[in-house]
């Protein structure tokens, strides 16, 4: 049985299932993205407070600064994680982060700076922000 050469140089391939052959055939390294780590937070709120509670882990108590300004709250931490290395040893991935991360969000209503209360325990930093109280609005009687 004679093989006929197609326009594709061989017998009954094209391209592209070539392609798709060695595709799933070659094993990939795909580079991976790197990107500086967030701080993973839940908020949960009832009528009168939110309460944040943020991932800080490998950062100490004083090396994190928390802003509230109407409804709007700042996270900022520094992470100083040291690098371990040894004599003749070449990394072949850093994973580990050292800098600065930060986070900011608005909530749905102002909050009462006054009252905001942060701790700090086993890594995760809880904020409980109450509820500014909205003055309402009253008519006056005219005398």
């Amino acid at each position: 049985m004679s093989q006929h050469l197609t326009r594709f140089g061989h017998a009954g391939l094209d391209p592209l299932d070539d392609l798709l052959r060695g595709f799933f055939v070659r094993p990939m390294d795909v580079p991976r993205q790197e990107s500086v780590p967030g701080i993973p937070m839940d908020v949960k709120e009832d009528e009168r407070t939110y309460e944040v509670h943020a991932e800080l882990p490998g950062v100490k108590k004083e090396d994190i600064h928390v802003h509230v300004e109407g409804n709007t709250v700042s996270i900022v931490a520094e992470v100083k994680q040291a690098r371990e290395g040894r004599e003749g040893e070449r990394v072949l991935r850093a994973e580990r982060y050292y800098g600065k991360v930060s986070r900011s969000f608005s909530l749905g209503q102002d909050i009462d700076d006054t009252q905001a209360v942060a701790r700090f325990s086993d890594g995760v930093l809880v904020l409980t922000l109450p509820k500014r109280t909205v003055a309402s609005a009253r008519r006056l009687a005219i005398d």
